[in-house]
């Protein structure tokens, strides 16, 4: 592959990566249960490597990257209801990103980038099962609580409280 060619792939890659990241960000602030939250964060942590790995792949091509997105929509509904709907649209949206990009990415000849590719999309493979676990409500997807541990009602709607 051509070095335009690897440059004008990381650079559309990039920006569909980035509506995801968007996306699970807006996700994890409906998403009111603890334990599937903090899988939110989790996943949106490693998210943010990924940007990272990109953006620095553009720029050893000379390239620059493009931060503008067409913002991804969030499931309507309330509650309970709603949760759900966003965790199966983050299931259903991660797994098209990993079958559109999988064999595109086998294309690319230069094997550091590559490899980096390989392994984002293994990542996302793993989140892709936090969202589906979470979908069929388990609540061990980074661990399992001591017996008789409990998070309370859940996240609260606002990061500090005085």
């Amino acid at each position: 592959m051509k070095h335009s060619a690897t440059l004008s792939l990381l650079q559309e890659l990039y920006r569909e990566r980035l509506a995801l990241f968007d996306r699970h960000i807006k996700g994890a602030q409906v998403i009111a249960d603890y334990e599937f939250n903090n899988t939110y964060q989790y996943v949106i942590g490693r998210e943010e490597h990924h940007l990272q790995w990109v953006r620095k792949a553009i720029e050893d091509l000379s390239g620059t990257y493009d931060s503008s997105i067409s913002a991804l929509a969030l499931p309507s509904g309330k509650g309970k209801t709603r949760e759900t709907a966003v965790l199966q649209d983050d299931a259903r949206q991660q797994q098209a990103f990993i079958d559109k990009w999988s064999a595109r990415i086998e294309g690319i000849t230069n094997a550091r980038h590559r490899t980096m590719l390989t392994l984002m999309l293994g990542e996302m493979r793993e989140h892709q099962r936090f969202f589906q676990y979470a979908v069929e409500g388990r609540d061990d997807l980074l661990g399992r609580r001591m017996a008789g541990a409990s998070t309370g009602d859940g996240v609260m709607s606002v990061r500090w409280v005085e």
